[in-house]
């Protein structure tokens, strides 16, 4: 880029950091028209052209960078009186500030550069705009053309981005390109406006019930790529819709709506109304349908993701309906050698869930205990005891050093104190 710079001009220090500044364009804007106009005025003195020049820049790498990324977004992100097609089209329809603004919402530029260009602008309009002003120093001239450089000429063109009505159109084709690493480029680098709307977009499709299988099966792959890209802010206030949905009354809605937020696994942004509208109905059913395997293989697995935001109402009722469905029960069977009789799939799920049990929960563990007669009867069999001693290992290990029934807890896991044991629970 040296070879740009005229060998006349006078070897200053402000103007060696000028010269390093300068060095540092990107290639492809080095033979701008404008980088070189400027370059050819310094030396005489041009400071105002010269400002003027790097400006004027600024604005065409803005617009070039903007085209690239997304003009659809563009135009949505700003308020303008024509939509803009094409380069020409910036010329008479978006300002700098306009200019600024979009760039900046659509990811062409960072919070820090649109700070920095705002105010870079308004010194290009004093010293370039209004002959009459004083004379810019070299100083001056130096600090336009550094943030020139640093904040847009030496930035590389920003990665391109979906058009969400483009992509979501996409989706409910069978020609979607389920590719991971595709959608985490296309989904990841959409500015924080447009992941916003595209999450409440993919949520309302998913909750409405006309939406044809395909587009919910490829919702299905994206929302929960695009949820690891979202703030935490906008993910709570996508699961509080459901809150919107319940008082509607469509079974069909809601049912849809809470099957989003577990396949995006944010039920612990759940409220607790939308908590106990969901979780208690499950926990009753399950308690109505014990030794039905089906039903509480079925229940189990929908309740697991819910395992650690149980409502106050429901947590007693939930830990009853656990532990018995994990004890099972005792019986014979003409077709399997074996008397030792559970649901094998709820089984296998039920002892992560006690693993988001405390001292509360453990306290009703407990109490489910003692007051079970059914429990009782069950456990007397060794093969049921083993299995509630396997429950009460996991609790061990979650509940504090001060828990009121802790021993209950050791009389249980010792199987030389299954004497004291019964007299403590029965």
């Amino acid at each position: 880029m040296s070879e740009l710079l005229p060998g006349n001009v006078e070897s200053t220090d402000i103007l060696q950091m000028v010269e390093r500044s300068v060095l540092n364009i990107r290639e492809d804007m080095r033979d701008n028209p404008y980088v070189l106009e400027a370059i050819k005025v310094l030396p005489v003195g041009g400071h105002r052209s010269a400002i003027g020049a790097f400006w004027n820049a600024v604005v065409d790498d803005l617009r070039n960078k903007i085209i690239y990324r997304s003009l659809s977004l563009f135009n949505k992100s700003v308020s303008l009186q024509k939509e803009i097609k094409t380069y020409e089209d910036f010329q008479d329809n978006v300002n700098d500030d306009q200019l600024i603004d979009g760039a900046y919402k659509i990811g062409v530029i960072g919070w820090e550069a649109s700070k920095i260009l705002r105010h870079t602008k308004e010194t290009r309009h004093v010293f370039y705009g209004h002959p009459h002003s004083s004379d810019p120093s070299i100083i001056k001239v130096y600090g336009v053309i550094d943030d020139c450089v640093k904040y847009v000429l030496n930035a590389e063109y920003p990665h391109q981005i979906i058009d969400v009505d483009e992509y979501i159109e996409q989706l409910g084709k069978e020609t979607f390109d389920r590719n991971e690493i595709a959608i985490q480029n296309a989904v990841g680098d959409l500015p924080e406006i447009y992941k916003n709307e595209f999450g409440n977009r993919l949520f309302s499709i998913y909750s409405h019930p006309e939406s044809p299988s395909t587009l919910i099966s490829n919702v299905e792959f994206v929302a929960p790529i695009l949820w690891s890209a979202l703030p935490k802010s906008v993910k709570i206030q996508i699961v509080r819709r459901l809150d919107q949905e319940i008082p509607k009354g469509d079974v069909k809605v809601t049912k849809q709506a809470f099957k989003f937020v577990t396949l995006v696994n944010a039920t612990a942004y759940l409220s607790a109304n939308a908590r106990e509208y969901h979780i208690d109905p499950l926990v009753q059913k399950l308690k109505e349908h014990l030794d039905d395997w089906e039903t509480e293989n079925k229940l189990v697995y929908q309740l697991a993701h819910y395992s650690s935001v149980v409502p106050g109402k429901s947590k007693f009722d939930y830990v009853w309906a656990l532990t018995h469905t994990y004890v099972g029960r005792v019986g014979a069977s003409a077709q399997y050698n074996r008397t030792d009789f559970y649901a094998n799939g709820a089984a296998g799920i039920i002892p992560n869930m006690f693993q988001s049990f405390d001292d509360e929960f453990a306290e009703y563990f407990i109490s489910t205990i003692r007051e079970s007669e059914l429990l009782k009867n069950r456990i007397r069999n060794p093969s049921k005891l083993k299995r509630l001693r396997s429950l009460a290992i996991i609790i061990d290990e979650k509940v504090s050093t001060q828990f009121e029934y802790k021993n209950i807890l050791d009389a249980l896991i010792d199987e030389t104190c299954e004497e004291e044991f019964f007299k403590l629970v029965f």
